[in-house]
């Protein structure tokens, strides 16, 4: 369970402005989509609670992106 944390966390400081102008927005949906699935699952609290925060400043970014 560490190593999904430590890989969510990864995953979410590596989605830098720079990287994520390398995304489309497509993919930046299909992103947010594969996130719900981790947030809405029964999965440890400490996971869900992971992906939520990662979802929303994903979320937040690609909509600055997108405006």
């Amino acid at each position: 369970m560490d190593e999904t944390l430590d890989l969510l966390d990864t995953l979410l400081d590596g989605v830098s402005e720079p990287r994520l102008k390398l995304i489309s927005a497509d993919e930046g949906r299909a992103l947010m989509v594969l996130l719900g699935l981790l947030d809405d699952a029964e999965l440890p609290e400490d996971i869900r609670r992971a992906a939520g925060e990662m979802r929303s400043r994903l979320g937040s970014r690609l909509g600055a992106r997108l405006a």
